[in-house]
């Protein structure tokens, strides 16, 4: 059974408002939307709705999917035009890198769990401080997995936070092995191919808040993983939702690109990341055995050089190309079966367009793509708070994520259910 430690955080708690969930109902099994029956209007009960219904979203965006009709309405940030901010969205490595480095970050007071592993690892769990008090037992949960290196100190993830605790929402963050400070006890980071600590962090977060429905937002490496999770548990997933933003999906692909022009300035970036944090736990490799080349790990100038002497070796991968072949979450859209929403950005110079598994969304009934002319990698500066406040992608992903809560609050009102669920998609029209 996995044990837990706290401790308090120092930094400086958000002023942000907090206010209780409007939502008080049981937790329902993941919905299916393959076995649902076609939503119909609220005006002609026998007659679906049809596409002269269906609002459109702005041509500026591409969006598409096999749930495309089923939660288009969901949205309103999505009819108006996707406006770059001048200047600063010209182009994709000014954006990314002004996101990354000029963006405010909200300030938060968290509480920190420490999970010990099945395997003796620990990740870290960083709640927001008093929450767990303030907000009801069936305020809904969302579970926040960073980038790679990412932990609960990065803008985008806190911009996230603040706006999910704005509804009433209770957060956390997941912070992988190693990252966000979380401590390192075994001699194994983290990986793109593993999926032990997602499966004991939603365990956790699920047996803890039994009447709260449960949902995920991931970003970049942490979308991978996400999806990869959603896609290995398929049926037996007991999230409600999840979004993925700025997934590499295709790990073969997105390898070729990093290491081409620019690029190669975050692959060094994001490889001294990793050395930092193997340096500093390097004693716990020292006596493995096997291809370890320490040496290699901790002088690494590239992720796929710091994978290849590393993480390809202690996840049992025969060369890092077999690891990014067999880690990439292209291949596990087919199998997700809760609703999913999928955020990329064309430009994207970190997760290229060309791996976004397009068919394979339009071939299932519970994912949603939305694809924007341009944001680069974490940044999406665009929208009423740019340039320095929250990405362009929260107000879409709350819209999502409030849809789904909406829903499954009518679900749970016992025979009628159904029927309120179809009325409430109705009136969205």
């Amino acid at each position: 059974m996995a044990r837990a430690y706290f401790y308090i955080g120092s930094a400086t708690a958000t002023s942000t408002p907090l206010s209780s969930s409007p939502f008080r109902h049981r937790k329902l099994p993941a919905h299916n939307h393959r076995s649902s029956p076609p939503l119909r209007s609220s005006t002609n009960t026998t007659t679906p709705l049809t596409m002269s219904n269906q609002p459109t979203p702005h041509p500026s965006l591409e969006v598409i999917g096999g749930a495309r009709d089923s939660f288009l309405p969901a949205f309103t940030s999505l009819h108006t035009p996707y406006h770059p901010y001048p200047f600063i969205a010209w182009n994709r490595h000014v954006e990314t890198i002004f996101a990354a480095f000029f963006r405010s970050l909200p300030d938060i007071k968290f509480r920190r769990e420490c999970l010990r592993t099945k395997d003796n690892g620990t990740v870290a769990l960083d709640w927001v401080s008093g929450d767990r008090t303030r907000l009801s037992a069936v305020a809904p949960v969302l579970i926040l997995l960073p980038g790679l290196t990412g932990g609960s100190q990065d803008s985008y993830v806190r911009h996230m936070l603040v706006r999910a605790r704005s509804k009433g929402w209770r957060v956390v963050v997941f912070n992988s092995r190693g990252c966000g400070n979380s401590p390192v006890t075994t001699p194994q980071f983290y990986s793109a191919s593993f999926l032990g600590d997602m499966s004991e962090v939603v365990a956790l977060v699920n047996n803890r808040y039994p009447k709260a429905n449960v949902y995920a937002v991931g970003w970049s490496l942490g979308a991978n993983i996400l999806v990869r999770y959603l896609g290995q548990e398929s049926r037996s997933c007991v999230l409600s939702g999840a979004v993925s933003l700025c997934n590499p999906f295709n790990l073969v692909i997105a390898d070729e690109d990093f290491r081409k022009g620019f690029n190669i300035v975050y692959d060094k970036s994001l490889a001294n990341g990793l050395c930092k944090i193997f340096t500093e736990h390097a004693p716990l490799f020292e006596e493995m055995d096997g291809e370890y080349n320490i040496s290699a790990a901790a002088n690494a100038k590239s992720v796929r050089e710091f994978d290849e002497a590393l993480t390809r070796v202690s996840f049992g991968f025969k060369s890092v190309d077999d690891y990014y072949s067999n880690s990439s979450s292209s291949d596990s859209i087919k199998n997700v079966c809760i609703p999913l929403l999928c955020i990329q950005a064309a430009n994207d110079p970190i997760a290229p367009s060309r791996g976004i598994p397009r068919e394979d969304i339009k071939a299932n009934s519970n994912c949603l793509l939305i694809v924007t002319p341009k944001g680069g990698h974490l940044g999406w500066v665009a929208g009423g708070e740019a340039p320095r406040g929250a990405p362009w992608t929260d107000p879409p992903v709350m819209e999502f994520l409030e849809h789904l809560e909406r829903v499954a609050a009518c679900s749970s009102v016992g025979s009628g259910g159904l029927q309120n669920l179809q009325h409430v998609e109705a009136s969205l029209y």
